[in-house]
């Protein structure tokens, strides 16, 4: 079983961006956890962060028959993008939404996600462990 992590702009400077919303957990921390929980579950993992919609968008696409399913970050991208919606969509495998800070508790343009009804589910507001209960989640719907 291989899953896909992606992560979308700006969380690449996890630990050094915000850390009094998204923490001190570095991107490869995260990375690591969420290698674990897999590995674990007899899953490996493939991870994938960028700044660039596009190559979002074509790393789902590039890697959609390698996968069986994805946990994604999409960061602002959730709010503003109809094309990565529609890569979601189109990659026709579940997907679990992350959020390591509660988006609904923030600015009123965070409250709205374009990428939830094309996700099996979201994972908000948890920090790190949300990447790690978002694997699991995925693991148990794909019956891992």
């Amino acid at each position: 079983m291989n899953l896909l992590l992606v992560h979308g702009p700006n969380l690449n400077l996890l630990g050094e961006r915000k850390p009094e919303i998204y923490g001190r957990t570095t991107l490869l921390d995260i990375e690591t956890d969420v290698a674990a929980a897999a590995g674990s579950r007899g899953a490996a993992v493939l991870c994938f962060q960028s700044n660039h919609e596009g190559s979002l968008i074509d790393f789902l696409h590039e890697n959609r028959k390698l996968a069986q399913g994805v946990v994604i970050n999409a960061g602002a991208y959730t709010h503003t993008s109809v094309a990565l919606r529609d890569a979601i969509e189109a990659i026709q495998i579940p997907v679990v939404e992350v959020h390591i800070s509660n988006t609904h508790a923030r600015e009123g343009f965070r409250h709205r996600s374009l990428i939830s009804p094309v996700c099996l589910g979201q994972v908000t507001g948890l920090g790190r462990d949300g990447y790690t209960l978002a694997t699991n989640l995925l693991l148990d719907h794909l019956g891992a």
